[in-house]
């Protein structure tokens, strides 16, 4: 496979949009070799939403698209992007206001820590910003660790 492979989209901010960012995702990694019922692409497809819906609700009318960008660097590792032009970082809301909404950083902090990734927030150039998720890719090479064989060298008789 290819050292660098990638897609993007960019959409209307509107609730709609979701499902067709989510739609994008699971066919760049379908292209990419993930079969579409592999553990990863489920977790894929649910973190494409959150940061989707985050996109759509929390910009409120300020970003009228947002884009999502799906990257495999190396058969190693696939990078997750969704980019808004509005400026607000997201933020965790205290228990009391997490009733009815407000955990879909939690859910993808704790999805990202599941599969062994990691989760990035960066402004950008124009003022708005990334929220990014890398993840291993399934059968990446991983360093196993190695066997250290100390000889002894015995005296001569």
């Amino acid at each position: 496979m290819a050292d660098h492979l990638e897609a993007s989209v960019t959409l209307p901010s509107d609730p709609a949009s979701v499902s067709a960012a989510r739609a994008h995702v699971a066919g760049a990694l379908a292209e990419w070799g993930l079969p579409p019922d592999a553990e990863l692409c489920d977790t894929v497809r649910l973190i494409v939403s959150e940061l989707a819906t985050n996109a759509v609700q929390h910009t409120f009318g300020q970003s009228p698209t947002f884009t999502v960008d799906v990257v495999l660097v190396r058969d190693e590792r696939v990078h997750i992007g969704v980019t808004d032009s509005h400026p607000r970082f997201p933020k965790r809301l205290p228990a009391a206001v997490q009733q009815d909404n407000g955990r879909g950083l939690v859910i993808i902090r704790w999805l990202t820590a599941e599969c062994g990734g990691r989760l990035r927030i960066r402004p950008t150039r124009d003022g708005g910003k990334t929220v990014a998720v890398e993840l291993p890719w399934p059968g990446a090479a991983t360093v196993q660790p190695t066997e250290t064989v100390i000889a002894v060298a015995q005296p001569e008789p």
